[in-house]
């Protein structure tokens, strides 16, 4: 079989380390590419899971159809110009694409996975590819046939190993999704012409379409980004919504969601419901004016700013995004100064930190991307160990008004460690099926009232609902929420 024998294995070895961490890398890397059109959610990881690893198990088929092949080797090369090709077009393609997969499929599990198939296939599945070829060649020009399998299938785990690292610790970080990108268009080019030149192949209409591979990837680092900061856990926006530019108002869009606006001139204003529903009931039920509190999520820090503005107590935020809070100090005239910081988990730090709190406030519900860790009877005891005598906590749930299983199972759970659940929404008659904002209030009291004006920015009423109706609505199910199971995306729909 032509050239094989002189391969040595440390060749074949190294090839194969290279190419799969480049795979790995793009795996990681997809996850950020989707965030700003379909977020970061078990879906979102789900899909991008099953479409590599489909990629990977077509390729390594091919793979095994060509390796007892004597252009094998050449063959392997033209493919993994097709990974640099492909690659090298991902980010372009996504922006292409995404609105129109977005719009034309309902079901948003669907588009993630249509979304996924249609950017990261090909790039795995030419991946998948020289693993075979190389473990072919490997056992036919060594001397130990299971010496040369073992030693490519460890260095294919070790690729692996070292791309997920790289790309999570590293290269997002520093370099950013597109030119994460470009940097794996290389390594497949480089590795491609390795292998063809290996192979004796004519390198001429190689080395175009390597330079074509190069310049789509340069093409996708110089196109604008849909981020302004691509931070370790978003992509992070700042959009100017003023009216009039003399009264500046900034929204902040985390991946594909707005996270909250605020403006310059208003800081105790709260410009969404579920916002001014938080803002208005920590007020309401705090025993004094200057009560402390501890917010999950900071996001815009508009609560923080507007506890500021109203000369409040102390204010404890955990977010877990430290360029979360450069921004919202940047672009939301957020003092960093008017409340203690804390950047991670907020689970982590409460269980972390003795101190107790006159108000706990969980804005933790986005779109179908829930932290489940966040909405358990195991958190919701923590959160009552760390409530002084008198206490609230307070939380925002989304739910859909034909539905209100997700509303039933957080209810119920809080019921199970505090004496006084309350669900508080807008005071007026909901569409039939649509989505609306909710705020538990939990403790041991009750709230002093049965409702309350506000404004979101414009005037709006909310109201509790009646204990006859959160019992029909914890009735239906019997379900409580643990760490050992939370199935908060099933309760959603998500999955419908």
């Amino acid at each position: 079989m032509e050239i094989r024998g002189h391969m040595p294995l440390w060749v074949l070895v190294a090839i194969q380390v290279v190419v799969s961490a480049a795979s790995l890398v793009v795996e990681i890397v997809a996850g950020r590419m989707l965030a700003p059109y379909v977020g970061m959610s078990l879906y979102t990881w789900t899909a991008i899971i099953a479409v590599v690893l489909a990629g990977f198990s077509a390729g390594h088929w091919w793979g095994g159809r060509i390796a007892g092949r004597a252009d094998a080797l050449r063959y392997t090369g033209w493919t993994l110009i097709g990974a640099a090709l492909t690659t090298a077009l991902a980010v372009s393609l996504l922006r292409w694409i995404a609105g129109p997969v977005m719009s034309s499929v309902d079901h948003p599990v669907w588009a993630i996975v249509v979304l996924c198939g249609a950017v990261f296939f090909l790039p795995s599945l030419f991946a998948g590819v020289p693993a075979p070829v190389l473990a072919q060649i490997g056992v036919e020009t060594g001397r130990d046939s299971g010496k040369a399998l073992g030693a490519l299938f460890a260095a294919g785990a070790i690729g692996a190993i070292a791309g997920t690292l790289l790309a999570g610790f590293v290269f997002i970080s520093w370099l950013g999704s597109a030119l994460t990108l470009a940097v794996v268009t290389a390594v497949y080019v480089l590795s491609a012409l390795l292998c063809l030149g290996w192979g004796k192949a004519r390198l001429g209409l190689a080395a175009l379409a390597s330079v074509l591979a190069l310049g789509l990837a340069g093409w996708a680092v110089a196109a604008p980004s849909p981020c302004d900061v691509e931070s370790d856990y978003f992509c992070i926006r700042s959009v100017d919504m003023s009216a009039d530019p003399d009264q500046p108002v900034q929204m902040m869009v985390l991946d594909h969601l707005v996270h909250g606006m605020s403006a310059q001139d208003a800081p105790q204003v709260m410009f969404t419901d579920h916002a001014a529903m938080l803002d208005g009931l920590s007020r309401i039920r705090a025993t004094t004016r200057d009560y402390s509190s501890f917010l999950i999520g900071g996001g815009t820090y508009s609560m923080p700013r507007a506890i500021a503005a109203r000369g409040g107590g102390p204010v404890t935020v955990a977010e877990i995004d430290p360029e979360v809070t450069r921004i919202a100090a940047r672009d939301f005239w957020f003092d960093p100064e008017t409340a203690e910081i804390l950047h991670m988990d907020a689970r982590v730090a409460l269980a972390k930190r003795p101190e107790r709190y006159d108000v706990i406030v969980g804005d933790a519900f986005t779109d179908i991307a829930v932290p489940a860790h966040l909405i358990t009877r195991e958190f919701y005891e923590l959160v009552q160990s760390r409530l002084t005598p008198g206490g609230s906590y307070l939380m925002n749930v989304i739910d859909f008004e034909d539905r209100l299983e997700v509303l039933g199972a957080v209810v119920r759970t809080l019921q199970e460690v505090f004496p006084v659940v309350e669900i508080w929404t807008e005071a007026a008659q909901p569409a039939p099926g649509q989505r609306m904002v909710f705020v538990i209030a939990a403790g041991s009291d009750p709230t002093p009232l049965p409702g309350f004006q506000t404004r979101s920015p414009d005037p709006i009423s909310f109201a509790a609902l009646s204990d006859e109706m959160v019992a029909q609505i914890t009735g239906a199910d019997d379900l409580i929420l643990t760490d050992d199971f939370a199935p908060i995306d099933r309760l959603m729909g998500a999955t419908d």
